[in-house]
């Protein structure tokens, strides 16, 4: 994994405990966005720990060139800030988690797992300010078995590239299929539909 934070202190800080967490090996750091993006491209690595708040290209910026340069690459944001607004911004972008900067160590490896085995890890008080601004919704809407297919693969932070591999589907197919699911669900987007399979159990 790659750990990017423009603070040298904390990015060497994280590195160095998950270093020596089991099942966790960092591969390289980063300070910013695009050092970011270039390490990620040189070492590959299956999960990049972003910060948000960065000089010159910051982390939703790095996390958008990353789904589209590397896109199996899971992206986690790690910061200090929980404004709903980076949320939607961070996941929209293609980010794969979003979690705060007050989590134990071992928690915040076990986070780490949770996304490379395609989970969508969220700190609890981001979930919440998701959950609360997620419309409510009869959990008996129907949706087709494809639909609902889709709706858990989306709860799991994959994209709709990766959706379409998984299920044999063109990219166009998973996206029609992902704007009929909106609409019929009354949500406003992707991350929506995330925390609604959540609350719905369609994470398994």
């Amino acid at each position: 994994m790659v750990v990017v934070d423009d603070q040298q202190l904390i990015r060497e800080g994280i590195a160095s405990l998950l270093g020596i967490q089991d099942g966790v090996e960092v591969v390289g750091t980063a300070a910013d966005g695009r050092e970011a993006v270039e390490v990620a491209l040189r070492t590959g690595p299956d999960v990049v720990l972003m910060d948000v708040r960065m000089p010159g290209m910051d982390g939703v910026a790095a996390v958008a060139a990353l789904a589209a340069q590397l896109p199996a690459c899971r992206v986690v944001m790690l910061t200090t800030f929980d404004d709903q607004d980076y949320v939607v911004r961070a996941l929209q972008a293609g980010a794969a988690g979003y979690l705060l900067k007050d989590l134990p160590s071992r928690d915040l490896a076990a986070a780490v797992k949770l996304a490379h085995a395609g989970v969508l890890p969220l700190d609890p008080v981001v979930a919440a300010r998701l959950t609360a601004a997620v419309p409510q919704r009869s959990p008996a809407v129907a949706l087709s078995i494809r639909e609902t297919d889709i709706l858990r693969l989306v709860a799991r932070g994959m994209t709709n590239r990766e959706i379409g591999r998984e299920l044999h589907l063109s990219e166009g197919t998973v996206k029609n299929h992902m704007s009929r699911i909106l609409d019929r669900l009354g949500l406003r987007d992707r991350t929506q539909a995330a925390v609604y399979a959540r609350d719905h159990g369609l994470t398994s």
